[in-house]
């Protein structure tokens, strides 16, 4: 069941990449340190303090010599650390489409509409 769960994110972030209209992956991949930049210095809104300290939270989990399951117990030790960097990858990618999104309607000047009620 994991192995489905981690092969389905893996897929979602390949689609997401692949999308036509999309941002490309080298786009995505050359904006996360302008989103994260971005986002510190709360110029962009589109990345929360909570996401963005998961977010960190899983950069130290993989370089963390300290393990939920250790190494050694081979397939399942590699396993947690393969599911959170697909979970990390997906994410970064994700939210770094939806950043270069937001940049291309800042430097073009688009406004969205806002909603209405009712």
């Amino acid at each position: 069941m994991a192995k489905a769960a981690k092969a389905a994110a893996a897929y979602r972030a390949y689609r997401d990449v692949t999308k036509p209209g999309t941002p490309g992956l080298m786009p995505r991949l050359r904006a996360i340190p302008r989103m994260l930049g971005a986002a510190l210095r709360g110029r962009y809104d589109g990345l929360g303090k909570g996401r963005l300290t998961m977010m960190a939270l899983g950069v130290v989990y993989l370089v963390s010599p300290i393990d939920l399951v250790p190494d050694f117990l081979m397939l399942i030790g590699v396993a947690d650390d393969f599911g959170v960097f697909l979970w990390l990858m997906g994410s970064l990618l994700g939210e770094s489409g939806r950043y270069v999104d937001w940049e291309r309607r800042i430097i073009t000047g688009r406004v969205e509409p806002a909603p209405q009620e009712g």
